[in-house]
């Protein structure tokens, strides 16, 4: 199953709640930590004046979008360069999560905000080197613990989306053989993705999230 296919659902939750986000609270120059191919080049051009990417020099990425070379520890930038940050989906795979949140705070200018995702219920991936997963109850020490304000945190799903996405996910062990030709498993994982889509809207309990979307402010 193409990995388009098996996060539709996921990743239209993820964007829509970004995009409001950045519409209210991101601007001028944006750092994007960890910005791999700038996935979100299109969502944030018509609210920041400036977009620059930052990755590490062994990426596996295409690497014509990669502004700075850095890691999430050492951002090559004056301190308080930045109006705004964005990290997305990274925090979980770094060993020093709190060093990270520092330097972010370090580049970022008084009264900037930071957007970050952080995943909290979901399976391993980019192994070795998927490290943590966090609560909003961890999100918010850490966060503070850096220095920053916090704005909101928000789950962005229920148990069904939650639910749904994984069984997807599951499905694809099964993509061999005949089925891989037939497409069987490509349906069935999108008929899943829009009847977890439906159920998520009946049922929005906060505590099976897949993902919690964090806004904080450097005082």
């Amino acid at each position: 199953m193409a990995k388009e296919i098996k996060n539709i659902l996921v990743n239209t939750i993820h964007d829509h709640s970004l995009e409001l986000f950045v519409r209210t609270y991101l601007k001028g120059r944006l750092i994007d930590i960890g910005c791999g191919e700038k996935p979100y080049r299109s969502l944030l051009s018509p609210y920041v004046k400036e977009h620059i990417g930052v990755h590490h020099e062994e990426t596996l990425h295409e690497r014509s979008n990669i502004d700075l070379w850095g890691t999430a520890y050492n951002i090559p930038a004056i301190d308080g360069y930045f109006n705004s940050a964005l990290c997305t989906a990274v925090l979980e795979h770094l060993e020093e999560h709190l060093d990270a949140l520092h330097e972010c705070f370090r580049v970022l200018r008084s009264g900037g905000y930071a957007i970050y995702s952080n995943p909290f219920i979901w399976h391993l991936h980019e192994e070795p080197f998927d490290f943590y997963r966090f609560s909003k109850y961890g999100i918010r020490y850490l966060f503070k613990k850096t220095g920053f304000e916090i704005v909101e945190i928000k789950a962005l799903s229920g148990f069904w989306v939650t639910f749904g996405q994984l069984f997807v996910y599951d499905l694809c062990r099964f993509i061999r053989g005949p089925l891989r030709w037939l497409h069987i498993i490509d349906a069935l994982g999108l008929l899943v993705q829009a009847i977890s889509y439906g159920l998520g809207k009946l049922d929005k309990s906060e505590r099976w999230t897949w993902m919690y979307m964090v806004v904080s402010k450097k005082p």
